[in-house]
């Protein structure tokens, strides 16, 4: 095989009380890249479709995955990229993610996968360093192999795939401004009050709990971030509107999906998910922001071949 088609999902990093340790991937939305094998050593980006991004290798987040992918491999053959943007960079779905797992996946597979399912994941988050200036495995690893992920550690990494309850849908909001990851890191205290650190770890054991048992009124009172969200809402334009709107039609818990500015909701049933879109739709409507709103399940697969 000398050329493969990918679609690499967005993802929600976070999930409220999960920072930087949990995420799940999305079937509504994603990104397309066609890769090659060439004769010539090193990685050329070809051709870039959606979004500005760069073309050198080493400060694109799939040409800097590739690069250490080649280097591993230790192979004479190159890599040839084609990246066909849906993803806004900068939405807090994963954009930059889909691109660094979607290509490790490709070259996996076109070098009849010579790597581990973990060595893929740190391979993705190499790319993702490009882009926030940190190793963090909750966009890649669900965008990677699909479902919700768990990450346990980083010093070694070490994560885990956790049940997703059937009937569980995501709505996003998706405000077509940017909030670049390294940015909104940057807002974050350095320091924390014990007692918050002691609600949000109940929270994310709750969380998990609930979905593993698929009790969603468990999953409901743990979607609560008393860490991060408080330092990073007012990055987002009505955010405290769509969480009370949010919750008031139907939604399980209402959260800041990545870095922001997009929003996400979960919620039991696609038809509720829906109202939650229409009230989502209702508060930015009547603004100048331009936005998408997507209903999706919880994409179980992960990056795929396109036949």
């Amino acid at each position: 095989m000398k050329e493969i088609r990918v679609f690499c999902p967005a993802s929600v990093a976070n999930v409220s009380c999960g920072f930087d340790l949990m995420g799940f991937a999305l079937e509504a939305i994603g990104d397309e890249m066609i890769v090659r094998k060439t004769n010539q050593t090193g990685v050329k980006i070809k051709h870039i479709e959606g979004y500005d991004l760069p073309y050198e290798a080493e400060n694109n987040v799939a040409g800097k995955a590739a690069l250490a992918m080649l280097e591993k491999l230790q192979t004479q053959e190159g890599i040839e990229i084609e990246i066909y943007k849906n993803i806004h960079p900068g939405s807090g779905i994963g954009s930059s993610s889909a691109s660094a797992s979607g290509l490790v996946y490709a070259i996996n597979e076109l070098f009849d996968r010579p790597f581990s399912e973990k060595e893929l994941i740190e391979f993705g988050m190499e790319g993702e360093y490009v882009a926030s200036k940190s190793y963090h495995a909750d966009n890649v690893a669900p965008a990677l192999i699909g479902g919700i992920v768990f990450i346990r550690g980083y010093q070694p990494l070490d994560y885990f795939k956790i049940p997703v309850p059937n009937d569980l849908y995501c709505t996003i909001i998706s405000p077509q401004i940017t909030v670049k990851t390294l940015d909104a890191r940057r807002v974050l205290k350095s320091k924390v009050h014990f007692k918050d650190a002691i609600t949000q770890c109940g929270n994310l054991g709750g969380l998990i709990s609930g979905f593993y048992t698929s009790d969603y009124s468990l999953i409901s009172s743990s979607l609560t971030d008393v860490l991060v969200e408080p330092q990073r809402a007012p990055l987002i334009p009505h955010f405290h509107d769509l969480k009370k709107q949010g919750t008031e039609n139907g939604a399980l818990g209402v959260g800041i999906s990545g870095s922001g500015p997009s929003v996400f909701a979960l919620s039991k049933g696609k038809e509720n998910a829906e109202k939650v879109a229409k009230a989502f739709e209702n508060i930015y409507q009547n603004t100048n922001i331009d936005f998408k709103i997507y209903v999706s399940p919880i994409n179980m697969e992960g990056s795929r071949v396109i036949k």
